[in-house]
């Protein structure tokens, strides 16, 4: 139990049904969809919608999606790839022509074809009560008559003035005044209530063809990209098949590559290998250990995933054995050798999970990448492009190396916990490459050290990135001269590891318990 006199909040409580979203417009937009009837696919649609809104910098209808549902809290998962892919007219010899040793992140290469539309489209067909019309009405509402700027978005909105300025439409549109909106602030974009309502009469055509995919094309074009009208209308997300390992008896699932999901999963089999007894949840030694199966588990992550991995190489790298031989590679003592862990150069994404009277868990991630995407907006839309295409590689024979048609590496990843063949929580951590670090560290806080789901997310947190330990302020001096005697180099992060949402589900007392990150401006919401 927390101290009550010292600052922090209370996981939330219901017994009907639960969301937990990185905004309270996106929260309470979730309940009033499932007290009108809707079912968990619904509420996080129509979640994600306004997130889209309210949360430009972060997401966005021209970013991807990946989602995890499992129908009445089952074991019988049903995971969506909804990340879009590199123009048919992306060739890797272009790049070496013209002299591109890595896609740059605020260009018309980095746009790889959106996917969240096309994902939210096909999961409420196959999976929901209403229809995506009735299901974007409460987004269309706020970017048409405007909503208020949270503390964290105006935060984090502030620190994109430079990259909006680059681009006059986005100058336009997101900087009025010239300045980003201040908290409290509010903000209307017309033009993307257009868009949204295109989509909710026409469906994904509203997006994929039409006025709205010219748009975007032509601006596109207009600045280098590939990009054509067929791979527009020919974009189509597809599900998959979860993996999974598990860590203290509890079955922890990601999406497959190219989501980067399985480097969680060889981070929790590498610290499976550990006993956390008696250790200080923020102590140098716990993290110690969390650093190195980290840095190991990126290490393979940056060697091995991309688009289509095979499966036989999945099961290898998420055998014990090889979590043993990653292990075996740890000393105790001292810190290991530096590695270098891709950067994300400052990554956004909302995250958010629902569970509804029926029990359908619905675990769901959303993102344009770094903040505000690409820096491009297109001219008659309002729609902010991604810069996902940036998380490809140049380099032949790599299985994240740019090609036609092809998905880049993702770092967004939902997942989703089951015991005795039931789901007892959607979770998910945000913060671009910081997610698969997050994920193995909110479950280690939950499963290894009783921590409640608000303490679980808000406590602490470190990530070895580049050679170099990120340390949050709340990490005490003591643990932090502990780190620097096991032999690692500090440094303070420019903002915030993360943000984060988990719901869990008590099937004996039918309660149902929501946390949401402090570090974010969200809230879990129940009746």
């Amino acid at each position: 139990m927390r101290d009550f006199e010292l600052p922090g909040r209370s996981p939330v409580h219901s017994t009907e049904a639960m969301v937990a979203t990185s905004n309270p417009l996106a929260s309470s937009t979730a309940i009033d969809i499932l007290r009108r009837g809707g079912n968990a696919i619904d509420a996080a649609v129509a979640a994600a919608a306004v997130l889209a809104v309210v949360e430009p910098y972060q997401t966005g209808i021209g970013g991807d999606c990946f989602v995890l549902l499992a129908p009445k809290g089952g074991a019988d998962l049903i995971a969506f790839n909804g990340s879009g892919r590199a123009p048919g007219k992306a060739e890797i010899d272009w790049y070496f022509e013209n002299n591109f040793r890595e896609v740059p992140i605020a260009s018309a290469h980095a746009v790889t074809i959106p996917g969240a539309v096309d994902a939210w489209a096909q999961l409420v067909r196959d999976h929901g009560r209403m229809s995506l019309g009735e299901l974007l009405q409460p987004a269309i509402r706020y970017a048409e008559e405007g909503y208020p700027v949270h503390s964290r978005a105006a935060f984090d909105w502030t620190g994109c003035e430079g990259l909006l300025k680059q681009d006059t439409i986005a100058t336009g549109i997101f900087l009025p005044n010239g300045k980003a909106p201040k908290t409290g602030e509010r903000f209307r974009q017309p033009q993307l209530a257009h868009t949204l309502r295109l989509i909710a009469t026409q469906g994904r055509e509203g997006f994929y063809q039409g006025p709205v995919a010219e748009d975007i094309v032509n601006h596109l074009r207009s600045r280098g990209g590939h990009h054509t009208l067929a791979d527009f209308a020919e974009a189509r997300g597809n599900y998959v098949q979860p993996i999974s390992t598990s860590y203290r008896g509890v079955d922890v699932y990601q999406l497959p590559p190219n989501n980067q999901g399985i480097t969680a999963l060889i981070m929790l089999n590498i610290l499976s290998t550990y006993s956390f007894v008696d250790m200080d949840p923020v102590g140098a030694q716990r993290l110690h250990l969390e650093i190195e199966a980290g840095r190991l588990a990126y290490r393979d992550r940056d060697v091995y995933i991309g688009d289509s991995v095979a499966a036989d190489v999945i099961d290898q790298l998420l055998s014990q054995e090889h979590a043993a031989e990653l292990a075996s590679e740890i000393d105790q003592s001292r810190a290991g050798s530096p590695s270098t862990v891709d950067s994300g150069h400052g990554s956004d994404t909302v995250y958010l999970c629902v569970v509804d009277q029926e029990r359908n868990a619905v675990s769901l991630i959303n993102s344009i990448f770094h903040s505000f995407g690409s820096g491009l907006v297109s001219p008659n839309t309002g729609v902010v492009l991604q810069n996902r295409g940036a998380g490809f590689r140049i380099e032949p024979g790599h299985p994240n190396c740019i090609a036609p048609g092809k998905r880049p590496l993702h770092t967004i990843m939902p997942g989703m916990a089951l015991k005795d063949g039931r789901v007892v929580m959607p979770f998910g951590v945000m913060g671009g490459h910081y997610q698969p670090f997050g994920n193995a560290h909110v479950l280690s806080n939950i499963l290894d050290f009783g921590c409640d789901l608000q303490q679980a997310l808000d406590m602490p947190r470190v990530f070895y990135e580049a050679g170099c330990v990120q340390v949050e302020r709340g990490i005490s001096e003591s643990t932090r001269d502990g780190l620097v005697a096991l032999g690692y180099r500090l440094a303070r992060p420019d903002e915030p590891l993360g943000g984060g949402q988990a719901i869990w589900i008590d099937w004996e007392s039918g309660v149902l318990t929501g946390g949401s990150d402090s570090r974010m401006d969200g809230c879990a919401l129940g009746y």
